[in-house]
């Protein structure tokens, strides 16, 4: 398996064995569960990747390392558009209409957060008051009258969106970028940092 892995990528295979003595006990019954965990930015060695457990209450995080020669099965946010809503009617019309609006933009992106938790596993983690979280993989420039096209685009479908715009120096809410007036977050691997040009690494503050 590769062991490329980028922030929300979906990991299987961590069990309680691998946690801390610290850990709360809904973590280890996460893994019990054999439920998979979240890839966070962090920086670690090459033999582990930072990930989250994520518990049933929005309060319950957990930050870890998973080794990485115990990753069973990987999927990324951009794999999840492609599920069979059918199996998921409760969200089927929103999620429809969110990837109607994606695709006019020719960018690769896909569903992190609950939503994507809830398609890639099947377990119920949406509830009424969940956003909707988007990945959208910016590799190349894009401008803020272009972003603020997006963000309006998706706003007008009257849904609760959040979205990150995955660049190739970290992520930035792609809400902050199509209306900034000066400096903005960056969220690295190694830490946050502000930022006029999310794509510019020579202007990091």
């Amino acid at each position: 398996m590769s062991h490329h892995f980028q922030a929300h990528d979906l990991l299987w295979g961590m069990n309680p064995h691998m946690l801390p003595d610290d850990v709360p006990d809904w973590a280890v019954q996460v893994l019990f569960e054999n439920k998979p965990v979240v890839v966070r930015r962090a920086i670690t060695n090459m033999h582990t990747v930072a990930v989250g457990i994520r518990g049933k209450q929005r309060n319950q995080r957990f930050a870890a390392e998973m080794p990485t020669h115990a990753i069973e099965k990987k999927v990324s946010p951009e794999s999840l558009i492609d599920k069979d809503l059918a199996s998921f009617p409760h969200l089927q019309r929103q999620l429809q209409h969110i990837y109607k609006t994606m695709q006019s933009f020719a960018l690769p992106w896909g569903y992190t957060g609950s939503v994507g938790y809830e398609l890639a596993t099947g377990f119920k983690t949406v509830n009424e008051n969940s956003d909707v979280d988007l990945l959208i993989r910016t590799e190349q420039f894009i401008s803020q009258a272009e972003a603020k096209i997006m963000l309006t685009a998706l706003e007008n479908l009257g849904i609760n969106i959040d979205v990150q715009l995955q660049t190739p120096l970290g992520g930035v809410a792609l809400r902050e970028w199509a209306r900034a007036t000066g400096c903005i977050l960056l969220k690295r691997n190694d830490h946050a940092v502000l930022v006029q040009n999310p794509w510019d690494s020579k202007e990091i503050i």
